[in-house]
């Protein structure tokens, strides 16, 4: 590593802590979802958190556009939610004589979409070229959104009354799946001291400024992945498209995504190299929520993530001579 080299990685590395460590003063006991929420924002994808109220999904992403001083909205999705309340709509301007469009909520830096699959397939394919081209095209005029920009979903479960299932193609558009969880029991007794009668939200400030996200995006993406990660990779999306248990398996944008997150979590572990501990510790969160199982593998009691372990488990690191041990 080159001297200019460590210097960028070191900067990426205390801007990343510093963020990560503003974001868990409001969200308390969960440093691993916060340290994969930013990854995400500093690897441009998109995050789809499953879970149960009252877990701090919301506030976990309110606090971070709070940390990276960035505008905030959020879209609550109803059934009868349309596609311009997401995006916007022209107004006809009596006093000028022309339309002048009104932005939608999806011009913001991070966008949380509530209860997602409430909305109908429609709505929910307004988000498709926002989140894969980074703008919103709305009576035939193209506008760019501003950068960074990050759309934080959160879904209910599918057997909960008045939701509809996710396309496949909007799935794929989302960069990991993370699970927030309850709280231990020590991290609750903290909470209820900490926010029981102000919430410490109301005292967070910025901890990095939405340049510096950007320039961390800029070293992320110089971080580098050798030929025998990048075969290391693709083995891992292939296996799961050959593996007998596996209807529909991983997507070469799944593959992009691997390589682009492990990029920044090398450089947040102060690395400017990928190593394949990177590309085993985010497989399950990147492709766990793309991979749809065979009805008689669901039948026996298989799961996604075993399927991944088994997966990676059959794949040859590289700079060995042997398979994983399972």
């Amino acid at each position: 590593m080159t001297e200019e080299g460590s210097i960028r990685i070191d900067l990426f590395g205390k801007r990343f802590e510093r963020i990560v460590s503003n974001v868990e003063t409001v969200i308390q006991g969960k440093r691993e979802v916060i340290e994969q929420m930013v990854l995400a924002m500093v690897s441009e994808g998109h995050v789809l958190i499953e879970d149960v109220p009252g877990v701090g999904k919301t506030q976990l992403a309110k606090s971070l556009a709070r940390s990276i001083d960035g505008e905030f909205h959020r879209i609550q999705f109803t059934p009868d939610l349309l596609p311009s309340d997401v995006t916007g709509v022209s107004v006809w301007d009596r006093n000028a004589g022309e339309f002048e469009f009104k932005h939608g909520p999806i011009f913001a830096n991070i966008v949380v979409g509530d209860e997602i699959n409430r909305a109908s397939p429609k709505t929910q394919s307004a988000l498709l070229e926002a989140m894969e081209e980074r703008q919103v095209t709305s009576d035939g005029v193209t506008r760019p959104l501003d950068l960074p920009f990050m759309v934080i979903a959160t879904q209910n479960p599918l057997e909960h009354e008045g939701t509809y299932p996710l396309p496949e193609a909007q799935l794929d558009r989302f960069m990991m799946r993370v699970v927030i969880g309850y709280p231990a029991r020590e991290k609750e007794l903290e909470i209820l001291d900490t926010h029981g009668v102000r919430s410490t939200f109301l005292d967070l400030e910025a901890a990095a400024t939405l340049q510096e996200v950007m320039e961390m995006v800029g070293i992320a993406r110089q971080v580098a992945v050798s030929q025998s990660v990048k075969n290391y990779i693709v083995d891992l999306i292939e296996g799961t498209r050959l593996h007998p248990d596996v209807m529909l398996g991983a997507s070469p944008r799944s593959a992009l995504f691997l390589q682009r997150i492990a990029r920044s979590r090398a450089a947040s572990r102060g690395r400017d190299y990928v190593m394949p501990d990177d590309i085993k510790e985010l497989a399950g969160p990147v492709l766990e929520h793309r991979l749809a199982l065979r009805p008689e593998a669901q039948m026996r009691g298989e799961t996604i993530t075993s399927i991944i372990d088994d997966v990676i488990g059959r794949i040859r690191v590289p700079g060995t001579t042997s398979r994983i041990a399972t």
